[in-house]
This record gives structure tokens, C-alpha cells and sequence, in this order.
């Protein structure tokens, strides 16, 4: 299995704007949990976490992101991070096939920092550092 971003939706809702991706990965949902859910992981293909409580309520901040609080957290499942100027990004994993997972992904902000091109090019990032190996 390779991984692909199947879908990109932006929505505007006053000054909120929400972007959702689906995206599917070329690894089982346990292999892909650390990539969105610890320091290491997000600083390989997001941004260094310069602080990351792995718990409901825990403290998180996002270099260039903004620092927050840790907002859901279902582990090797959910993880939802809420940072004071940078919005809310949510990581949802689900199970795709034998070996693969489904990431839905919401990011949802204030400012014209973000984009939905941006937001492809961290994904084909992370679709790299997850495609398997020879």
C-alpha cells in the first residue's frame, strides 16, 4: 500500500476557517501514532514540539505554532491540540485494510497562516517518512 491525501475541504465561517484532509498511510494505526503524537515524531514532518504532555490536559507547544493544552486524547486514535494563535489541529486515526490507517484530519484557525497547500505538503512529508522500506 502507498499513501495518498485522498481529499482537501476548506470552509470559512466568519473569521474561522477549517480546513479537513482524509489521508491514508501505508502503515498500521500503532505505527503511526508516535508520528502525531510525540516530540520525535511531529518533528520529523510537522514541527518540533517543544513541549508535549502525552494526556488529556497536558501542556503542548508547537514551535511557529503557538502553546497550549493537549484538548482530546484517545491513544493510538485521537490527539487534538489547542494552541493559543495557531487554533485547533486534530489527528484522528482509524484502521484502513490489513496495513494501512486512515488519518481525518482537522485544523481549525483564525489567521491566513495556514493553507490547504501547506498543509499538502506536510502530509506528503509524513507519507514519506511512513512509506515502508525496501
Amino acid at each position: 500500500m502507498t499513501g495518498s491525501i485522498e481529499q482537501g475541504m476548506s470552509q470559512t465561517h466568519g473569521n474561522t476557517h477549517i480546513l479537513h484532509f482524509l489521508v491514508r498511510l501505508p502503515r498500521p494505526m500503532e505505527k503511526v501514532w508516535p508520528a502525531l503524537a510525540t516530540e520525535v515524531g511531529l518533528a520529523a514532518w510537522y514541527t518540533p514540539a517543544d513541549v508535549l504532555e502525552p494526556r488529556l490536559g497536558g501542556a503542548v507547544a508547537l514551535r511557529g505554532v503557538g502553546a497550549g493544552r493537549i484538548t482530546a486524547w484517545d491513544v493510538d486514535r485521537v490527539a487534538e491540540y489547542t494552541v493559543e494563535g495557531g487554533g485547533r489541529v486534530r489527528f484522528h486515526l482509524e484502521r484502513d485494510g490489513e496495513d494501512g490507517a486512515a488519518l481525518r484530519f482537522t485544523h481549525e484557525f483564525e489567521d491566513e497562516r495556514e493553507s490547504e497547500q501547506r498543509w499538502r505538503a506536510r502530509f506528503e512529508r509524513l507519507i514519506e517518512l511512513l512509506e515502508p522500506g525496501p
